[in-house]
């Protein structure tokens, strides 16, 4: 097992690996909106989602893994009224290639953000 650390995401901020590579796939940690400079980025759905999905291609990219080479993501919506607007950034992230998904609804994430996503990727 291999463990990935990239300066182009948002830094763990406890014991856990931004992801970690085994027999051939990458599990990414769940990604928050979160910048470099471990702050959060913006206060709604929208800004937030564009944050997350930054921050999963970049660890999925220092893991040698590409946004079509995910099979699985798990989504954590504090609000699920804001599934529309969080499915719209979600798929210009993903263009054409559909994984498969689940999108729950949660009562408090991490810094009161807005969204998490974790990811499954193949390394090809």
């Amino acid at each position: 097992m291999e463990a990935i650390l990239t300066k182009e995401a948002a830094q763990p901020v406890g014991p856990y690996s931004q992801a970690i590579v085994a027999n051939g796939w990458v599990y990414t940690s769940g990604q928050i909106p979160v910048g470099v400079d471990g702050k959060v980025v913006g206060s709604d759905i929208e800004t937030q989602t564009e944050q997350v999905m930054r921050n999963v291609k970049a660890v999925l990219a220092a893991a040698g893994a590409r946004m079509e080479d995910v099979v699985k993501v798990t989504a954590f919506l504090k609000d699920l009224g804001d599934f529309a607007k969080f499915n719209g950034v979600y798929a210009r992230h993903f263009g054409s290639h559909k994984p498969a998904r689940s999108t729950a609804e949660v009562s408090r994430l991490a810094m009161d953000v807005l969204v998490e996503v974790e990811a499954i990727a193949v390394l090809r």
